[in-house]
């Protein structure tokens, strides 16, 4: 492609995923500590996200694609985006700001599909053009908690002004961005088609079925580090604490370069059980870690994100592709996607708020206080019983389903 495009959909990268990491890693700590919100209503919050990415598929799929450029429904989506944010500033009700922040990722979730159209829509060849675009995202992210974290501002509704001003930006951008046309066919895209239910043709594959309910279940320990990891090493008297976790999505990039050899090397059984066992590594160090006495526990919690998503999630998204093969490879993701992201992580942003609830304390004056040993071990014993069915049920077989 041309240097110019290429640009164009390295800066469309760029202010997308700045615009979801200035707040989603940091709503948790906002809502709790700047709204006096419940656990119970920081879970509903994260739950949105999963809403909106089992809603994001009908969209794109029955109206994006069918009706409208890519690039002008982004464009679009991220100014609605913007003027929700600017109401959902204003408010200091956690109740009302559920309903603000449900619209607003409706609007923003299906951005990440719509992107992955408009870049590969450009691309002669995605598997080794994609990566030096996309890495672009994570860089953002690296940069928006940085910046969070420098100016301590985790715990203000600045997380949401700044998202408010780079969607409009985002918005207003997307209108320049290169056509990407409805695809051209006759036929509307079926129910069955957009949920991806051709691919339950690869459940008739134990070894897949049990790979496909593990998943979800370790979605579930998943949104605990989302809506809770902040919160709780600030209480654990870490400093600076968005900039350090930052160290993850570092460590991702690392790991993620990682894969190819290690795929060779270990194969998929070893690689997904090495991911879940980083996993429950990463929540007892959690649970016992302290910013004074023992803040390397609470680093190497934080660096193992990059193990714990990319040789698990990553490394499945892989293992998916090649047992659908062609015919229906993209049926595949998209089911894989909607079970983990919507259903796995929508379950475990309930539960997360719900455990939060059950292991707080408000004393005399009112100051809440959060018993986090307990509190992380509930997603370890999860991702525990999630390694031991998948350890006992799954064997690795290099033949395709499909």
């Amino acid at each position: 492609m041309r240097t110019t495009t290429k640009i164009q959909l390295m800066v469309m990268m760029f202010l997308m995923f700045f615009t979801w990491g200035a707040w989603y890693g940091q709503m948790g700590k906002y809502l709790i500590v700047g709204l006096g919100a419940s656990g119970d209503q920081t879970g509903n919050a994260y739950a949105t996200f999963s809403i909106a990415s089992i809603i994001a598929p009908f969209f794109v799929g029955m109206i994006s694609d069918r009706y409208f450029s890519a690039q002008k429904v982004m464009g679009v989506l991220n100014i609605i985006g913007a003027a929700i944010l600017y109401f959902l500033i204003q408010t200091k009700d956690p109740d009302a700001f559920f309903w603000y922040i449900l619209a607003y990722t409706l609007s923003f979730a299906p951005n990440l599909a719509l992107s992955s159209s408009i870049a590969m829509n450009q691309m002669q060849n995605p598997e080794k053009e994609f990566p030096s675009i996309r890495v672009l995202g994570t860089i953002a992210w690296i940069a928006v908690t940085n910046i969070v974290g420098y100016y301590a501002i985790g715990d203000k509704v600045t997380i949401f002004q700044i998202s408010m001003f780079t969607s409009l930006a985002l918005g207003i951008f997307a209108f320049f961005l290169p056509d990407t046309p409805p695809k051209a066919t006759t036929k509307a895209s079926s129910l069955g088609e957009i949920l991806g239910t051709e691919a339950f043709v690869l459940f008739k594959d134990r070894s897949y079925a049990i790979f496909f309910i593990a998943s979800v279940l370790v979605c579930i320990p998943l949104s605990f580090y989302y809506a809770h990891a902040n919160l709780s090493l600030t209480e654990s008297h870490m400093s600076s604490v968005e900039n350090k976790m930052s160290l993850g999505q570092v460590s991702e990039v690392f790991f993620m370069l990682l894969i190819p050899f290690a795929l060779s090397k270990f194969g998929i059984k070893k690689m997904l059980i090495v991911g879940l066992v980083a996993w429950i590594i990463r929540f007892v160090c959690f649970g016992y870690g302290d910013g004074i006495s023992s803040e390397w526990i609470l680093y190497l919690a934080i660096v193992l994100h990059g193990v714990c998503y990319d040789f698990f999630f990553v490394t499945g998204q892989i293992y998916t592709d090649n047992k659908a093969g062609d015919k229906i490879k993209n049926s595949a993701q998209g089911l894989i996607t909607l079970a983990t992201y919507g259903i796995g992580m929508g379950i475990g942003s309930k539960i997360s708020g719900i455990v939060l609830d059950k292991f707080s304390t408000t004393d005399a004056s009112g100051a809440v206080t959060h018993d986090w040993t307990s509190v992380w071990m509930v997603p370890a014993g999860i991702a525990a019983v999630v390694l031991v069915l998948f350890i006992v049920f799954f064997s690795e077989n290099k033949t395709k389903a499909a």
